[in-house]
C-alpha cells in the first residue's frame, strides 16, 4: 500500500503545499487561488500536469465543493446543517467515507473496496496526514478529499474565530 504525506502549511496567504511520498520525494502539488471567487485549488503531478481540480461554491448557505479528476465532476462535499459537530456528506458513484473526518481519521470506500486511508498526524508545525493509498488510480481523488475537508475545517475555523 502506497503512502503519502500531506504536510499542508495553514498561514501560507498562497496555499502552496506539495505531497510526499515516504521517501520525501514530491509525488503532487497544491496550489490554491488568492483572493480569487470562486476559491479553488489545482491538484498538479509531479510532472505539473492537472490531475484534479477543487472549486467552493460561490453562494451557498452551507460550504460546498466540487472536485473535478481528470477533467470530469467526480464528488460533491456538502456540510450538513448541524448544532453539534460539523458534518459533511459525499455525493458521488458508489464512493463512501467512513470514520471520524473532523478528525481526519478514515477509510475510503468505492463500491465497498476499500481504495485508501487518511490518519493526522501531529508535529511541531501545522497539520500533516498520512494518506494510505489501496487503489492507484483512485489516488488523485483521495489527494483531493483530504484537501477539500482540511480547507472546509480551516474555513470553519477562521468563520467561528472572527477572521
Amino acid at each position: 500500500m502506497r503512502q503519502l504525506y500531506i504536510k499542508q502549511k495553514v498561514f501560507s496567504l498562497s496555499g502552496k503545499f506539495s505531497v510526499k511520498d515516504a521517501e520525501e520525494n514530491e509525488v503532487y502539488f497544491v496550489e490554491g487561488s488568492f483572493m480569487q471567487i470562486p476559491k479553488t485549488f489545482s491538484i498538479m503531478d509531479a510532472g505539473r500536469q492537472e490531475v484534479a481540480m477543487i472549486t467552493k461554491k460561490t453562494f451557498s448557505f452551507l460550504p460546498t465543493f466540487f472536485v473535478d479528476v481528470h477533467g470530469h465532476e467526480t464528488v460533491m462535499i456538502k456540510k450538513q446543517f448541524s448544532f453539534l459537530k460539523a458534518r459533511y456528506t459525499i455525493d458521488a458513484a458508489g464512493i463512501e467515507v467512513r470514520g471520524n473526518w473532523w478528525d481526519m481519521n478514515f477509510e475510503v470506500y468505492q463500491n465497498g473496496n476499500l481504495i485508501g486511508a487518511v490518519s493526522k498526524k501531529w508535529f511541531t508545525w501545522g497539520d500533516s496526514y498520512q494518506l494510505q493509498i489501496a487503489n492507484d488510480e483512485m489516488e488523485p481523488l483521495l489527494v483531493a478529499l483530504v484537501v477539500a475537508i482540511d480547507y472546509a475545517k480551516a474555513a470553519q475555523a477562521a468563520a467561528a474565530g472572527g477572521g
